[in-house]
């Protein structure tokens, strides 16, 4: 690959990592927002499938935070990891009658979710990302 081809798409993976972070961050900070601002009536919801109150907490707690984590760069790759797994959680706990297609759909959509969370967690947040602006001041002679 010649080298003019290299360093144009090096030009665009960082703004390509930002703007895939910030969308899958999207649906876990939206889903965080609802549950918390309709806490009721998620609870209730929540009861009918037999999930404690306590787990809800726990799930609004880690969208919101881990959510944040992975919009900001900011420990992304833990953050991606932990939302990954807990959307492979969901597709198997919570989706699995695929007769019903929806159900499938949800299914393959927490699957897709999870890989790319999956592939964020290895490949790291790019230069765009409070990791790296955190990792240019830690380096020897830089100023702090």
């Amino acid at each position: 690959m010649p080298l003019m081809r290299v360093k144009s798409l090096m030009r665009i993976a960082d703004p390509l990592l930002l703007l895939g972070r910030l969308l899958l961050a999207l649906i876990f900070l939206h889903e965080g927002v609802t549950l918390s601002t309709g806490f009721a009536a998620a609870v209730s919801a929540m009861s009918r499938i037999g999930v404690a109150p306590s787990v809800l907490i726990l799930t609004i707690v880690l969208q919101l935070g881990a959510g944040s984590m992975v919009a900001l760069g900011w420990h992304a790759r833990l953050a991606s990891l932990s939302l990954g797994l807990f959307c492979l959680a969901t597709a198997f706990l919570f989706h699995f009658n695929f007769a019903v297609r929806n159900e499938l759909l949800h299914f393959e959509k927490d699957l897709a979710i999870a890989g790319g969370l999956f592939v964020l967690a290895a490949t790291g947040t790019g230069a765009l990302s409070l990791d790296r602006v955190y990792k240019r001041r830690q380096l020897p002679g830089s100023a702090a």
